[in-house]
């Protein structure tokens, strides 16, 4: 059986303001109505093992609430205390798919990526499995369509036979000996390599036994090997996930697979694929596989366009309407709108630096954010005040906690609160409010079968999200 690895470690900056560190772009549907990490779940169907997923710890209960919107159990998901690139991420899963004392081939996948041939990649996966089972690692090249510069490439060497043939015929492969892993080309080489037929680009997909990995890399990149052994030996099981301690993990080189091990290794095989892939891994990537109208657009949401031609429109809350543009990126979000010519949206990434650089909210989060308990939705922010749309999902709860900085009024809409407020616990219905003084230790619980919605008024000095002290938390957060 196939293992299912999915690194859904990426912050898909090119992206926003649709994707933002805290809710990056694995996380949102923006082909189809499913993310694209359950997409990437549901390629897999019912004939492969419960996958391994690995996130950064800011992402578990995203990573968590998708799975269970799936109907998708996870055999494990790992928590990254801090992102060291992909061979030492990859090394967490393979120690944690030998650990019973099996050793399945495992499928390293990205959560963020788009394949319109399922029937076609399955096949392949079928087929590549063949070598990875015999001690290969198996890496898939994407057929290029054009002449790409962001793409890494894969130079094919002579075609793999004789004792590793593919059920159909002795002398017919599907596989070749990989030549050279190159870098990012310019337009001129990246044409050369085209015309060439010898090139595929690097999809980062890999395929091979979780102990011939480990092996290879603990060959070629001996510290990796030992860090991530230790990391994952001191590993700590919190809720559904797998927690990585920072001491044992922080120390470990940052490397990716390419570098650590593909590059040196003997046995790496590539698998050429045709099936529609796309990293969407910019505004004119998802315009290219979405859906056009007649004049060339991509629409998403409320959007009305005049004389309009070749343009990427995605609207999330308001009517955006366009009069005599062509090609054009144009994203309206809650608290952010993005204008962008479309063959300049590689640049978005220098808007976000500068974000980060101020430290803009607008980086991190959206003005709706999700939390383990529900979620929120900052409707208006002063100086000194705040107010907030809490929905709190049946069941659940926010910690116990209190702020140093600010008091807050909160006023039910829809549902019962159960509130603890100082010594006392008591129900609060809609129409009803509470008042929580600066200081006072507090809670609230959602303890009925609907959605609770609130409004919550903050006022004081201070009303920053890290003004929280927790004294009891059920999802594990300090």
């Amino acid at each position: 059986m196939i293992l299912p690895v999915i690194m859904s470690g990426g912050s898909g900056s090119r992206l926003w303001p649709l994707s933002r560190a805290l809710h990056p772009k694995q996380f949102l549907p923006l082909v189809g109505d499913k993310t694209l990490l359950q997409q990437t779940l549901d390629r897999m169907g019912s004939n492969y093992l419960d996958p391994i997923i690995i996130c950064n710890e800011e992402h578990r209960f995203i990573v968590a609430e998708q799975l269970r919107q799936n109907d998708t159990i996870a055999s494990s998901i790992i928590l990254e205390p801090v992102g060291k690139n992909t061979a030492p991420a990859i090394a967490l899963a393979a120690f944690s798919a030998i650990e019973g004392g099996d050793d399945p081939v495992i499928l390293v996948l990205a959560a963020d990526h788009v394949i319109k041939d399922v029937t076609t990649f399955k096949q392949a996966i079928n087929n590549a499995a063949k070598y990875a089972a015999k001690g290969k690692l198996v890496t898939f090249g994407i057929v290029p369509t054009h002449a790409e510069t962001g793409y890494g490439y894969i130079k094919q060497g002579v075609p793999v036979t004789n004792d590793l043939f593919i059920e159909g015929g002795e002398n017919e492969s599907i596989g070749f000996c990989v030549d050279a892993f190159v870098e990012k080309p310019n337009k001129e080489t990246a044409i050369e390599y085209l015309t060439s037929g010898d090139y595929l680009w690097n999809s980062g997909m890999f395929m091979f036994k979780a102990s011939r990995y480990l092996e290879e890399l603990h060959k070629f990149a001996p510290t990796i090997y030992t860090t991530c052994e230790v990391a994952y030996k001191n590993k700590q099981h919190d809720l559904d996930f797998t927690r990585i301690q920072l001491a044992d993990f922080d120390n470990c080189p940052e490397d990716s697979i390419d570098y650590a091990v593909m590059e040196h290794t003997q046995e790496a095989i590539v698998v050429p694929l045709d099936v529609g892939w796309s990293d969407v891994g910019s505004f004119s990537s998802l315009w290219d596989v979405n859906e056009k109208d007649e004049q060339g657009n991509v629409i998403q949401g409320d959007v009305i366009t005049e004389s309009s031609t070749n343009c990427y429109v995605h609207a999330t809350h308001k009517l955006v309407a366009t009069v005599g543009i062509d090609n054009l990126v144009i994203i309206e979000t809650k608290d952010a709108i993005l204008v962008a010519a479309k063959d300049k949206v590689q640049d978005v990434k220098a808007i976000v630096n500068e974000l980060k650089k101020q430290n803009r909210y607008e980086f991190k989060h959206h003005r709706e954010v999700y939390r383990p308990w529900g979620k929120y939705d900052a409707l208006d922010i002063g100086k000194r005040d705040k107010v907030k749309r809490i929905t709190v999902n049946p069941g659940a709860k926010l910690s116990v906690q209190m702020h140093h900085h600010r008091a807050e009024h909160w006023v039910v809409v829809s549902g019962t609160a159960k509130v603890t407020n100082g010594e006392k616990t008591f129900l609060v219905t809609e129409n009803q409010s509470t008042y929580i003084p600066l200081g006072q230790i507090h809670a609230l619980e959602n303890p009925g079968v609907l959605p609770l919605e609130l409004i919550e008024v903050q006022t004081g000095s201070y009303l920053g999200e890290d003004d929280i002290v927790r004294f009891e938390d059920k999802y594990g957060r300090n």
